[in-house]
């Protein structure tokens, strides 16, 4: 897969990655429950606009979701399909608005002489990356 930065245009930044995982996530779901409720979905979409801060890291402090569906289906059925995507289905969701994951980066260098292995940092619940690469508590 190729990705991309701001300044080049021959794939997704990264950014724009999670937010497609979110959308594609809850729709998956909704979908899928819509069915098994033997509701007839002539179209759907979903929508996500993700705020991100200003300053770096640019992480996101806010998504905004929604599920346009064209079809005589029923409101409720359409709630609660949303509802348990939301809560109980949707792993990119859950992993999003969960705070709990820690991220453990290392690194590894093919060298003519040998390889090179070493830890770099953690990051996670309670910790956040400091200006110059060192965890600091949030």
């Amino acid at each position: 897969m190729v990705v991309d930065g701001a300044e080049g245009n021959s794939g997704p930044r990264p950014a724009e990655l999670l937010v497609a995982a979110l959308a594609g996530c809850t729709a998956m779901d909704v979908i899928s429950i819509l069915r098994k409720k033997r509701q007839v979905v002539e179209d759907y979409a979903v929508r996500v606009q993700g705020v991100q801060r200003t300053e770096h890291p640019a992480a996101f402090t806010d998504f905004e979701i929604l599920h346009h569906i064209r079809g005589p289906v029923d409101p409720e059925a359409v709630r609660r399909a949303i509802e348990l995507s939301a809560t109980r289905y949707c792993s990119v969701g859950a992993t999003l608005s969960s705070g709990l994951p820690q991220l453990r980066h290392s690194f590894q260098v093919e060298r003519p002489d040998g390889l090179v292995m070493a830890e770099v940092c953690k990051a996670g619940p309670y910790r956040s990356m400091g200006s110059i690469g060192e965890p600091v508590p949030a």
